[in-house]
């Protein structure tokens, strides 16, 4: 997942409103269309009075899909026997196509753990690839 440097920005300042406290960045609304993924996210001890005054993040579909399937959140874990041995063994059971899955499958609960897992990963991606190392500072040197 890429972040446009606005987007970066725009996340820097929600994260350091919030104290660093990731748990206060919470998901006021959200849009779901053939090709992008919109999270508007606002600090839930400073609720906002519109839209036009949260962070919005624009994730694509494909990403959304890629992080569903790498999450299994549209599979689990279940026996089938190997068409080869005959014997029964472990595998990943998808229950269906990653966006398919969030979009008809998916519960509500379920759709929600997947905005907030990605907004979470978002941060992650954000701050990690921010943080400069000894040995990145070394190496610079």
């Amino acid at each position: 997942m890429k972040l446009s440097s606005k987007q970066k920005s725009q996340l820097w300042w929600l994260i350091i409103s919030c104290d660093h406290d990731y748990d206060r960045i919470i998901i006021a609304e959200h849009e779901l269309d053939d090709e992008n993924l919109t999270l508007w996210l606002e600090d839930k001890n400073d609720f906002k009075n519109s839209l036009d005054e949260c962070v919005e993040v624009t994730i694509p579909v494909k990403d959304l899909a890629k992080f569903i399937k790498t999450e299994n959140f549209n599979s689990y874990e279940g026996e089938a026997i190997n068409g080869r041995t005959g014997k029964l063994c472990q595998v990943r059971i998808e229950i269906n196509e990653p966006i398919t899955w969030y979009n008809s499958d998916a519960s509500l609960t379920e759709q929600q753990l997947v905005r907030v897992g990605i907004v979470k990963k978002l941060l992650t991606i954000l701050v990690e690839d921010e943080c400069v190392t000894i040995d990145d500072f070394n190496r610079a040197a």
